[in-house]
């Protein structure tokens, strides 16, 4: 395994990571190796599933050591029993396919032509393992998300009128800084969700409820012991067409 380069251990901000789709190209390919099998919209559905649940939540349990940045080695992720058949060409199609961009995929050497490259991977929010270093950044003013709003569906509306917003079993309540496919906008929420939920944000973060924005642009909060509670929110919709305020 090669060491990790000082300039990759002390990387400041997400945006210095170099992303999948940026490097790809850059990868040295040679003639005699095979040509990477595409892979099917079901195929890389069910391997996003399978990272998924490793990056975010199986890791401990599935025993493939993640660093405090949420970074694993992806000679470690390969061996959980459902990647096992998949390659490192297999996740990069998945990374790079991924429309709401819930990967990084990174070499540890600075040369991604170097063979063969190391690399790590990581979700980039959704974790129910405790990860420190997930390179959030907080948000210090409430005009820097003047839009926060929280995705869900009309049956969970009984409950969340009464008691809010609750993380579950995640670190974080998700929410996206606008409508799904605004410009911008690329997670946060399902678009099949038929309730949205809008948080004043300035009278949350004045309460000392702290946001942070996750490098593919989800709003992420731990809310207070773990809930947005009601008094948080500034408008309700239901079926996307009629606002309570």
């Amino acid at each position: 395994m090669h060491p990790i380069p000082r300039s990759f251990r002390h990387l400041g901000s997400p945006r210095r990571l170099c992303p999948i789709r940026l490097i790809h190209s850059a990868m040295a390919t040679d003639s005699s190796q095979r040509e990477p099998r595409a892979l099917t919209s079901p195929q890389l559905t069910r391997i996003s599933k399978s990272m998924s649940f490793v990056l975010r939540h199986g890791a401990a349990k599935a025993g493939i050591p993640m660093r405090s940045d949420g970074f694993v080695d992806v000679d470690d992720l390969l061996k959980f029993p459902k990647l096992r058949h998949v390659t490192l060409e297999d996740l990069q199609q998945v990374v790079a396919a991924d429309q709401k961009q819930r990967y990084t995929l990174v070499p540890v050497d600075p040369n991604p032509a170097t063979q063969p490259p190391h690399w790590l991977i990581r979700a980039n929010q959704g974790h129910s393992l405790a990860v420190k270093d997930l390179q959030l950044t907080p948000i210090v003013s409430p005009e820097e998300v003047p839009t926060v709003i929280h995705g869900s569906y009309e049956r969970n509306w009984p409950s969340i009128e009464v008691q809010g917003l609750k993380r579950m079993t995640r670190n974080h309540i998700h929410f996206a800084p606008d409508l799904p496919n605004a410009d911008g906008v690329i997670s946060g929420m399902r678009t099949s969700c038929d309730l949205l939920i809008y948080i004043d944000a300035a009278k949350a973060m004045g309460d000392g409820i702290r946001f942070y924005r996750s490098p593919n642009n989800v709003i992420l909060s731990e809310g207070i012991d773990g809930v947005i509670p009601p008094q948080y929110f500034s408008q309700v919709v239901h079926g996307r067409s009629r606002p309570t305020h």
